[in-house]
């Protein structure tokens, strides 16, 4: 059973920065790759970064160059680093594991999901 715990959301102002971590339990965190997906009310899921397993990434338009996604495999998590947040960033952030890396931009690419954290950024 793979478990996946997401943290680090809050209140922030816009201009800001968080660090969400996500940590996986229960295989071996290295063979999967990573992705962070977020949804806001009344709006589909979506991508936002992914990370291979061999720490290759890719970022969605809408966050290249505020956000960086990364991986410590000796700490079993992966990190969604956040600056420059505007209040369109306001959303809960899911982590999500896939075993295959063919799809990582969609949320059907990935097998795993963690519970989500509540990232609001005022104006």
């Amino acid at each position: 059973q793979v478990q996946l715990v997401e943290s680090g959301g809050g209140l922030v102002q816009a201009g800001g920065s968080l660090r969400l971590s996500c940590t996986v339990s229960g295989q071996t965190f290295s063979r999967y790759n990573m992705g962070w997906f977020r949804q806001a009310p009344r709006k589909e899921r979506e991508f936002v970064a992914a990370i291979n397993w061999s720490s290759a990434t890719w970022h969605s338009d809408s966050v290249k160059g505020r956000f960086t996604i990364s991986r410590d495999n000796a700490k079993n998590t992966t990190y969604l680093r956040m600056n420059s947040l505007k209040p369109e960033d306001t959303a809960v952030y899911y982590c999500a594991a896939a075993s295959s890396a063919l799809r990582l931009a969609t949320a059907t690419g990935y097998d795993y999901w963690g519970q989500g954290t509540q990232v609001t950024v005022s104006s």
